[in-house]
């Protein structure tokens, strides 16, 4: 079972676009413990049917903030460890080493995160690999990739300094 990080993980969704696929994240969001943020300008309305049918009933355990631009969510976050994920970075996410409360950011279905994003401050672009030839994922299962992969680094730090169980 998934154990609540005392610093649980941000998922950072600047301009999505398909209602769907935010719905989908907000549930993973909701079963993961991780905080949701959306980045305007949005492709939907937050209270679209479409999106509220793919979180279904999870929406009310679901942490969201909504921040107007990318710059007042930096604002709000000046601190906090971000991964750029986007199909043209060349460093695998497996090659990241994930802590509790980085933020996961991810851009929209059809530009990927804006240029002026990836050429930010001291954050890491990272990729989920793919075959060559292929332009990129869904953005829920990238998010939930990602996502399960960020979980697994910490849960494996956290166990591993325990001590086995006793047989």
């Amino acid at each position: 079972m998934l154990e609540p990080l005392a610093r649980p993980l941000h998922l950072v969704l600047v301009s999505p676009q398909i209602p769907p696929n935010t719905g989908n994240i907000a549930r993973l969001c909701a079963v993961t413990g991780s905080r949701l943020i959306l980045v305007e300008p949005l492709g939907f309305s937050i209270a679209d049917r479409d999106l509220k049918r793919a979180g279904l009933d999870y929406w009310d355990k679901v942490f969201l903030a909504l921040y107007p631009t990318y710059a007042a969510y930096l604002e709000a976050f000046p601190d906090a460890r971000r991964w750029l994920f986007s199909a043209r970075a060349t460093t695998s996410l497996y090659a990241a080493r994930f802590e509790q409360g980085d933020h996961l950011v991810f851009g929209s279905e059809v530009a990927g995160l804006p240029p002026e994003v990836m050429a930010g401050g001291a954050e890491q672009a990272v990729t989920v690999p793919m075959l060559g030839d292929r332009r990129s994922l869904n953005l829920s299962t990238a998010v939930g990739i990602a996502t399960y992969e960020a979980l697994r680094q910490v849960q494996l730090g956290e166990t591993a300094r325990q001590p086995p169980p006793a047989s």
